[in-house]
């Protein structure tokens, strides 16, 4: 697959289908291995003698000074290895190579190499270089999923870069008690997406026996009343010591005013790298935060490793949940459940990864004997939602023994702490297996301001142990809803509690029960899988003038038609029945509305040959099919900013879509547009009316356009990566490139 971003051809990245991409530097031969993981083919290095080989890519590719890039690759082989960015200045001279530490050991399993850099004043253009040092003659080493690019990072992650990551330096870093810093390189097999992780990691080593910690220097800035979320990989030493990750939030003065530690539960399960969550909200007097670690409890020269390094707003695990992330996904404890009723005992699951449906932990609800216990979590506010339909959420798994039934409910609470009673519940028979999606419904008394969500679970064995991980507790709104925005010409398709890795259709539905497929970000939806509970689709291809609905098809994971959902119908309005629309499918953002001068006299050509045949009247004639409609449609533009906008629209030479009201006679049509014609209309030379003429020819609907979009970045990463907003300006030529992430270059 190709990696996102990545400077390297497909070829170069992958070695698939051949080496060509790849030539010997020093000291080796190359040939194209098999077993790789990115497509079958991989690198095969062979030394010419002992001592180091070399290997990089045929090609240059252009980088500016100043910017920081960054490459890794998947590598095998029996000695340690490094991997090296080559800076070269516009004549192809090498001006200096950054180099990334060898590996702590060596594996003939595939593990991650990586280093980042700023590319060195006078540098225009850079290689990879790959490098490992033989003990002989004729030894391989392997290397695929090869990447040169800008750095990949964590959308949303409020830390930069080289604090997330350390592929630059330690800087990022401070010791803060029986400690020092550095960076290291282990063997560790990370999966061939995962682009994230992999490389150095952030070493803390212990210099005397005790407690050791450091401390990301950075100080990413927060807002008081939202809760974050800090976590990172860590690999703790294989003697006993207790490994910790803690967000921590500073006043305007830079005085510690709140911290949340959590701790990685002991034994981890091996020696390998855990992720860890701690998450808390912001105080009111909060101004900035950031992210410390440490051993409990260690010996000297202990070492934890740190590995992706992220602080960011903390998700919701289903959209609208009143309840903070510690409470919904017990990763840093038991949080604010209790038992209330029976015998029952609540505990995070240990090790880490013994059972969880979301992180790593879920919470451990273990009955000594066969009777039933009531727990529950603390009170959460829920404000405006008095008299409301509210739903709560648990998904459930039996972790041992069995049990009769589970009973979910919402007990309700005034602003002064009275208790209002339960609703009804919903009451549940749960078996050994899978996990359980366990959820009930009540109405909010008209005076409630709280809430907290009870689970009443019935064991029928002793030492019997339910999990339960995911709790969600919000307002519910419309699974499905449609709404028109005229002035932009689309229509608002809103879809709710969708099933996480199902696969998802959506039809357009006319009066007559055509049916048209709706686009979505990678084409058209259509047995698209399905990755949020909440979807927001924008369909600019709606008809106007016209009532349409939408027809939902949910299927599970297999293809087998799960459920349906129907919206209500809805008619896209056109003010102006003089104006017509015309849209880019794949960039709605460049949607023109335009004044029509007048519609196009149509053609539509048809390929003949006609034969004389000799002693007959009429001609033969061999026809085609009739092709589809051509004419010139006249339209005016009415400001600099309406012409400037329609060049924009016509630059990319995409099929585009017109639309015009269906009072005027006109179907909408796919259309190409050709040579285009710009005229003035008379007048000033400040005026600033344009007549055009677009000859048009009618097109197929394009069914693998995707709708371009944000893909998940938001203002925070753009806040991140860039300093001022001369820097923004600098990297990036208009506003929809910040939209769309293309930089300059």
């Amino acid at each position: 697959m190709a990696i996102p971003g990545n400077l390297l051809s497909q070829t170069t990245e992958s070695i698939d289908p051949n080496t060509s991409g790849w030539t010997s530097k020093l000291n080796s031969t190359i040939t194209q291995g098999v077993g790789g993981r990115n497509g079958n083919g991989c690198l095969a290095v062979k030394s010419v003698a002992a001592g180091e080989m070399q290997a990089r890519t045929v090609s240059s590719y252009p980088v500016v000074a100043g910017t920081v890039y960054e490459t890794f690759s998947d590598t095998a082989g029996v000695v340690a290895e490094r991997i090296g960015i080559r800076w070269l200045n516009s004549a192809g001279t090498e001006i200096s190579i950054t180099w990334s530490l060898t590996t702590a050991g060596a594996s003939s399993g595939w593990h991650r190499v990586s280093v980042a850099g700023a590319a060195p004043v006078g540098a225009t253009q850079a290689q990879v270089l790959l490098s490992s040092t033989e003990t002989g003659a004729n030894q391989y080493h392997y290397w695929e999923n090869v990447y040169l690019g800008l750095p990949i990072r964590v959308q949303g992650n409020l830390l930069p870069f080289n604090t997330e990551s350390s592929e630059v330096d330690a800087s990022g870093w401070a010791a803060v008690v029986n400690a020092t810093v550095s960076r290291q390189v282990p063997v560790v097999q990370w999966a061939v997406d995962a682009y994230n992780v992999g490389g150095h990691t952030l070493a803390m080593t212990a210099v005397a026996a005790g407690n050791a910690s450091v401390l990301a220097v950075d100080r990413p800035t927060v807002t008081p009343g939202v809760e974050y979320l800090a976590y990172a990989y860590l690999n703790p030493p294989t003697l006993a010591a207790v490994a910790w990750i803690e967000l921590r939030y500073y006043d305007a003065t830079g005085n510690q005013i709140a911290a949340q530690r959590s701790t990685l539960a002991t034994p981890p399960p091996g020696a390998g790298m855990y992720r860890q969550r701690a998450s808390l909200v912001a105080p009111a007097n909060a101004a900035t935060c950031s992210v410390a670690a440490g051993l409990d409890g260690a010996s000297a020269g202990q070492v934890l490793r740190l590995e992706t390094v992220v602080v960011t707003v903390a998700p919701k695990l289903q959209s609208g949940s009143v309840l903070p992330y510690a409470d919904s996904s017990i990763e840093q404890g038991v949080a604010g459940w209790t038992r209330t009723a029976g015998v029952a005992t609540v505990a995070q699951t240990t090790p880490w990864g013994i059972a969880f449906f979301e992180g790593s932990y879920a919470l451990a609800i273990t009955s000594t004997t066969a009777t039933a216990s009531t727990i529950r979590s603390a009170k959460f506010p829920t404000p405006g939602g008095a008299g409301l339909n509210w739903r709560a959420q648990i998904i459930a798994h039996i972790g041992a023994g069995t049990w009769t039934s589970a009973a979910v409910k919402i007990r309700w609470y005034d602003a002064a702490n009275t208790d209002l009673g339960t609703s009804t519940g919903t009451t549940y028979g749960i078996s050994p297996g899978p996990w359980y999606v366990l959820s009930s419904d009540g109405a909010a008394p008209a005076n409630a301001t709280q809430a907290a969500i009870e689970l009443v679970a019935t064991a029928s064995a002793t030492n019997s142990v339910l999990h339960i991980d995911q709790i969600a507790l919000w307002q519910v709104l419309p699974q499905t809803a449609v709404s028109t925005v005229d002035a932009d010409g689309y229509i608002q398709l809103t879809l709710r509690e969708l099933p996480l890795d199902y696969l998802l259709t959506v039809y357009r539905v006319s009066s007559d029960g055509s049916r048209t497929l709706v686009r979505g970000p990678a084409g058209l939806l259509s047995l698209s899988v399905i990755t949020s509970d909440l979807m927001i689709i924008e369909d600019h291809e709606a008809p106007l003038g016209v009532p349409v609905y939408y027809l939902i098809e949910i299927y599970n994971p297999v293809g087998a038609l799960a459920s349906t959902r129907l919206s209500t119908s809805v008619t896209l309005a056109l003010a102006d029945i003089q104006e017509a629309w015309l849209k880019d499918p794949g960039n709605p953002q460049r949607a023109c509305r335009v004044l029509v001068q007048r519609a196009p006299d149509w053609q539509r050509p048809i390929e003949q040959t006609a034969y004389v045949v000799r002693g007959r009247r009429n001609k033969v004639v061999l026809s085609g099919s009739r092709q589809g409609l051509e004419g010139d449609l006249a339209i005016w533009t009415r400001t600099d900013e309406e012409r400037a906008a329609l060049h924009l629209l016509l630059d990319s030479g995409s099929v585009l879509l017109w639309q015009a009201d269906p009072g005027m006679g006109v179907d909408d049509m796919y259309v190409t547009v050709g040579q285009v014609t710009e005229a003035r209309t008379g007048g000033l030379a400040q005026e600033p009316w344009r007549a055009w003429t677009l000859p048009l020819v009618q097109a197929d609907m394009p069914v693998t356009t995707g709708v371009n979009g944000a893909a998940g970045r938001t203002w925070q990463d753009v806040l991140t990566e860039f300093a001022t907003w001369g820097d923004v300006r600098t990297a990036y030529a208009t506003w929809e490139d910040v939209l769309l992430d293309r930089r300059r270059g």
